[in-house]
């Protein structure tokens, strides 16, 4: 670690009692021995070529750290930056700003911009990396611009919510496992017993509406299955999931939604004014606002509703708690270093026993 330089005042008792700095890697001498090695050469009239001899450098060492502490005392032993005080060949900003531009603009590598600007690969790579954009996945897909990822400070302070789609299961299984023809079959025989055919007389498995909230803090999940997305859908569905919340120790401040028709009607404002809760919707156009719920409809796509053979509607919906009881209390979040989101409920009752 580096310190400040003449600002701080060290005296001879700090260096004897603690070690306090990390000198440069490359070193010969820490700090307390390059104390040491001066106050011989200045206080008790060693040579340089005795001190240097003593602690095994060089004869123009000593004399550079006796020199120091004579002029600055203590403070003088301490590491200073080696970034030299002029760079004429650094890059300048101007030229900085065209690559930052076109890797923005056009998503392009270190050697294409190079190319087009008629510098070396590596001047624009180290400029990239400067700038924290060396990485595409750094940059947002839409706007060019870099990632803005933000976290509440505390369970509660908001939630998302969102709804996601899943086409039902015909009877025997659909066609994600199942031959095309299989499941054309499993779908004529299911609308057979349920009834259920369109316009055109085909038959109408159905749709699943998948109501989720996540909290942006803990990433703890609450889902229901529903057979619509309308308002007075979502609005139960929030109720529900507070109290839910509450029963974990979590109160319910904010709520982020998108853009869709149940979450800009009058009855959400409504509802969520009764529950005193703020209601906040994203930017039209920007899902990543509500990135946490999109990527967790991403997770449960892959661990729950394509994880495995259903054989029925049914069959995936008796899944469902038991898969959102394994992703809020054993399986590993990224996130969170590796931990379950029930890991930052810390007022869940018994969680310090």
């Amino acid at each position: 670690m580096k310190a400040s330089g003449c600002e701080v005042e060290l005296s001879r008792n700090r260096f004897t009692n603690q070690e306090a700095f990390v000198s440069h890697v490359n070193a010969a001498l820490t700090p307390r021995a390059r104390l040491r090695l001066a106050q011989l050469v200045v206080e008790q009239g060693w040579t340089y070529a005795a001190a240097a001899k003593m602690f095994m450098v060089a004869e123009r060492t000593a004399k550079k750290w006796a020199v120091r502490y004579r002029t600055e005392g203590p403070a003088g032993m301490l590491d200073r930056s080696s970034r030299p005080h002029r760079s004429p060949t650094k890059t300048n900003v101007q030229l900085m700003r065209r690559i930052v531009k076109l890797r923005w603009r056009k998503r392009l590598g270190p050697v294409q911009i190079a190319g087009q600007l008629g510098m070396a690969a590596s001047t624009v790579h180290a400029v990239l990396t400067r700038c924290r954009i060396n990485r595409l996945s750094h940059i947002d897909r839409v706007t060019g611009e870099p990632l803005r990822r933000y976290e509440h400070a505390y369970p509660g302070s908001l939630i998302h919510v969102d709804v996601t789609k899943f086409a039902n299961i015909p009877d025997g299984g659909g066609h994600k496992f199942m031959s095309r023809q299989q499941s054309r079959r499993n779908a004529r025989q299911t609308a057979r017993r349920t009834g259920e055919r369109n316009k055109r007389y085909q038959p109408r498995i159905g749709i699943a509406f998948l109501h989720t909230v996540i909290d942006d803090h803990s990433r703890v999940a609450y889902a229901e299955i529903c057979t619509d997305e309308k308002a007075s859908t979502a609005i139960g569905v929030l109720r529900r999931a507070i109290a839910w919340f509450a029963d974990h120790g979590v109160t319910v401040e904010r709520v982020l939604s998108d853009n869709g028709s149940a979450y800009r009607s009058y009855a959400w404002r409504d509802a969520c004014t009764e529950l005193g809760i703020t209601a906040k919707r994203t930017r039209a156009y920007r899902p990543q606002t509500n990135g946490k719920v999109e990527r967790f409809h991403r997770t449960l796509a892959d661990g729950w509703a394509y994880a495995r053979l259903y054989e029925s509607t049914e069959h995936r919906n008796d899944a469902l708690p038991g898969w959102l009881h394994s992703y809020n209390h054993h399986r590993a979040h990224s996130a969170l270093g590796g931990q379950p989101p029930v890991t930052r409920l810390t007022n869940l009752p018994g969680h310090h026993n």
